[in-house]
């Protein structure tokens, strides 16, 4: 679902195209690395078949497939096609001799919302529905009430031990109401400096991980308070995503343990509530960004509540291998969402099929042409997982799904790299790592580019938490550290000029849009270049005996050496 606005999902290095196919040249490990017989330099140099891809992007993004929405109709053709495509590269059925893995989910679509009243103060307040808050259950149950539930401003809602840092520090959260500020504490830095990395969001900055701690935490109910540039989207964004069908993977106890709701509210809600308990929202915004800050009580009850529609599907994740020859039991895991939006709101000439040609069937034959290079060079030292996700514009949901319940065990999974939306167009120049220098996949990354002539750019517009919003995301809060990279806008062919075109073109007229389809005008170079880079980003962590992890202050680090603690063989044991 990667939008290509300032995050061009083409990436880097290489390559001579010959007719029909590109050229890349064999990987070269880190520095420091030790190589596992037989050396990589004594491989031939495999190819990318160009006119695979482009036929697998053709048939998957063609009416016949009805824009790839999941739990339909259209999913068994789109099953069909990636697996003949996985069997065609080489691979192996990937679980357990299967080629799928069953996603169970659950839709649950909220009606009949209430206002939102809060009492306490002199004079009760009412907020309306989808003007004022939105709001929806995690939890699998047919009505939603929250009654009189106290109201606590808990800050940014962030506990990180790591940090030293507790917005919910001395108090006890259950039968209680988080109402949290959104992105983290130094949003607004000018530069990358301070605890939670200055104007780079990270994790903790996420809606997602506010609902998930205030959960932890016992809370009832967990509202944040919407604000345009730390959220990096309106309020018409919040009100269209969480007014529909909210989609999540089905759990053994049917999510009771989450928060009963979760909502947004507007920043002049929140405004007046606070007024309301005599209390001000700036001056207690202020004081949340300091480590510290305390959860303030404000005296005040709040009440909502709303009904829940249940459907229960089961969508499919495709997975195939390609076995280590040295370290079998070691993974290196390749992923691309196959999903998209099905049918949708007509464009003016009356098409009403959303075919998701860039985003995503261009990651699709990325995984296929990858799997079919890495199976003609032979097998690598660690095993290759290549995995085409399901549910991804549904929030993550099929990677979700893989990574609480993994077929190969995540501390045995080195790393890997995920593909969303190649956009067509010239090479490019420059490349950004998504997310920042979070891990010491970042040398790789560095040495490829070197190796290219090519240099390193700032990922813009890091305020927006882009790394947090596409799959390897699934695996990278469970520790496992991914590539993710941005291709500058700096064309080769035509410079920054034709590449800013490109991506407002792509962005304005045909994202999530009628017009995503795919084009035999459509110009390959930049889409050659993205699977080169990623074919020997992959391959160098598969012909290693290196274990990336994260830097040493970064969010996931505790949670990947927590893992590789406990492993029984892997994490380089």
């Amino acid at each position: 679902m990667k939008r290509i606005a300032s995050l061009l999902a083409t990436a880097a290095p290489v390559l001579a195209l010959c007719v029909g196919t590109a050229t890349i040249a064999a990987p070269k490990l880190p520095k420091g690395t030790a190589l596992p017989p037989p050396p990589m330099t004594a491989q031939p140099a495999p190819q990318l078949s160009i006119d695979n891809m482009k036929t697998l992007v053709k048939t998957l993004s063609s009416d016949d497939f009805e824009g790839r929405a999941p739990s339909t109709s259209a999913e068994p053709k789109v099953l069909d096609t990636i697996i003949a495509a996985f069997k065609k590269a080489g691979l192996q059925p990937g679980n357990k001799g299967q080629w799928l893995q069953d996603v169970p989910t659950v839709e649950i679509t909220g009606s009949n919302h209430s206002a939102l009243t809060v009492t306490g103060s002199k004079t009760p307040l009412s907020f309306k529905f989808g003007d004022d808050y939105v709001a929806a259950s995690y939890r699998v149950t047919p009505k939603t009430q929250v009654k009189d539930s106290e109201l606590v401003f808990v800050g940014y809602g962030i506990n990180a031990p790591e940090l030293g840092w507790n917005d919910y520090a001395g108090i006890d959260m259950h039968g209680k109401t988080a109402v949290i500020l959104v992105n983290d504490a130094d949003y607004d830095a000018a530069t990358e400096e301070g605890p939670f990395k200055g104007r780079r969001m990270t994790y903790y900055g996420r809606w997602t991980y506010k609902f998930e701690e205030a959960a932890r935490q016992g809370a009832t109910a967990a509202l944040i308070v919407h604000d345009t540039f730390p959220a990096a989207y309106g309020w018409n964004v919040v009100n269209s995503s969480w007014t529909g069908a909210q989609y999540r993977v089905a759990t053994p106890n049917d999510d009771m343990d989450q928060t009963a709701a979760n909502g947004w509210i507007q920043k002049s809600v929140a405004e007046a509530i606070l007024k309301a308990s005599g209390k001000d929202l700036a001056a207690l915004s202020a004081a949340a960004k300091n480590k510290g800050f305390k959860p303030v009580p404000l005296g005040l009850k709040v009440n909502l509540g709303f009904d829940n529609a249940i459907r229960r599907s089961t969508s499919h994740n495709v997975v195939g291998v390609l076995p280590g020859k040295v370290r079998p039991d070691e993974y290196v895991l390749y992923s691309a969402h196959w999903d998209h939006l099905g049918h949708c709101t007509p464009d003016k000439t009356g098409d009403g099929i959303c075919n998701g040609a860039v985003d995503n069937a261009t990651g699709v034959a990325a995984l296929a042409a990858i799997a079919e290079a890495n199976s003609k060079a032979g097998p690598a030292a660690r095993s290759q997982v290549f995995v085409a996700v399901t549910l991804e514009e549904s929030g993550l949901l099929g990677s979700e799904f893989y990574a609480a319940n993994p077929i190969y065990p995540l501390d045995h999974t080195v790393g890997g790299v995920n593909m969303d939306a190649l956009l067509p167009g010239s090479r490019t120049r420059s490349y950004a790592m998504t997310g920042g220098d979070k891990s010491d996949l970042t040398s790789i990354f560095r040495d490829e580019l070197a190796d290219e002539g090519l240099t390193e750019v700032p990922e813009e517009h890091t305020e927006r938490g882009y790394y947090y919003r596409s799959d390897h995301f699934s695996m990278a809060k469970r520790g496992v550290p991914m590539f993710d990279l941005a291709a500058s806008t700096d064309w080769v062919e035509g410079g920054k000029a034709a590449g800013d075109a490109a991506s407002e073109d792509y962005n304005s007229n045909r994202y999530h849009g009628p017009k995503d389809e795919y084009s035999e005008s459509w110009n390959w170079d930049g889409i050659a270049q993205t699977a080169g880079l990623y074919y020997r980003l992959g391959r160098t962590l598969a012909d290693s005996d290196f274990w990336p992890n994260w830097h040493e202050t970064d969010e996931f680090r505790a949670i990947r050496d927590k893992a590789c603690a406990a492993a029984q063989g892997g994490c380089h044991k």
